[in-house]
């Protein structure tokens, strides 16, 4: 048996448990990973966050992203906050700006004084084979809209690439979306080879937007950090949004703010909060 130190934590009720990989050895891959999520008899989270050193002297640490469902992915906007409070309250760097290694390419997340994170979260990209996504016969490659079958309907979904695919939906109500129904049936669609993020935004005015998301691995979660900017990107290019301003993107666990300027990196700023420290053992 092995004893493992772990943190929870959580961004806006998206939730993590966080493991230092420096201090002390863990592989995910012989981990249950998937019972530790389960919130009725392990820790529950809706990702692991796993810190690791740096491949390069060029960043600070390298850092892995595990779904509920066991699932490895790329990025996690949420989660590269608390992975940015993690490290410094943890004594692992005394950096206020850190450089950070990911699948899909490097993040800069950078602490404020009033507790607040800035992560620098990159371009996004909207090519299909970037996303990845397949496009119906006869529909442009580049179009900003595309048409997936759901059942009998044509759902109308921008695709956006955040360093992970996300599918924007804009709907009249949060409130009265199918996210639960759309979301199961558009997250594993043929479309999307691995899989999606499915965003569905409700435009308040163009600074300020409502977002729920049902994520790849994960289901519908509290907020979802690319998810916001997936949106955020989608409602610029659709002419929705005011380019050049930071966007309000109220999430069921509480506000993100997301700025965009086309050609330039998306920038997110949002809380991010420790729950408990723990030990398990496996």
């Amino acid at each position: 048996m092995k004893t493992l130190r772990f943190t929870k934590m959580h961004g806006l009720g998206n939730d993590f448990m966080v493991i230092d990989g420096i201090s002390q050895q863990f592989e995910p891959e012989k981990a249950p990973l998937t019972k530790w999520a389960n919130r009725h008899i392990g820790v529950g989270f809706d990702q692991l966050l796993l810190v690791e050193r740096a491949h390069s002297d060029a960043v600070d640490f390298r850092y892995r992203i595990f779904n509920a469902d066991g699932s490895e992915v790329e990025q996690c906007g949420n989660g590269a906050r608390c992975f940015a409070r993690f490290v410094v309250d943890k004594g692992l760097t005394d950096k206020q700006e850190i450089v950070v290694e990911t699948a899909r390419g490097i993040i800069l997340p950078r602490l404020a004084e009033n507790g607040l994170v800035t992560v620098n979260m990159g371009k996004p990209h909207f090519m299909p084979s970037e996303i990845p996504f397949v496009p119906a016969a006869g529909e442009a490659a580049d179009a900003l809209v595309h048409m997936i079958l759901v059942g009998l309907e044509s759902v109308p979904v921008s695709c956006v690439s955040m360093g992970n695919p996300h599918a924007v939906i804009v709907v009249d109500s949060v409130k009265t979306a199918p996210v639960e129904q759309w979301g199961e049936a558009i997250e594993p669609h043929e479309q999307f080879p691995e899989r999606v993020n499915v965003g569905f935004m409700e435009v308040v005015d163009s600074s300020h937007i409502r977002l729920r998301v049902y994520e790849r691995g994960a289901g519908e979660t509290q907020a979802c950090g690319t998810g916001a900017c997936a949106a955020v990107v989608a409602g610029v290019r659709l002419g929705l949004l005011e380019e050049d301003r930071q966007v309000r993107v109220s999430l069921p666990g509480g506000d993100l703010y997301i700025s965009w300027h086309n050609g330039s990196d998306v920038m997110m700023t949002g809380p991010a909060e420790t729950v408990f420290e723990g030990e398990l053992q496996y």
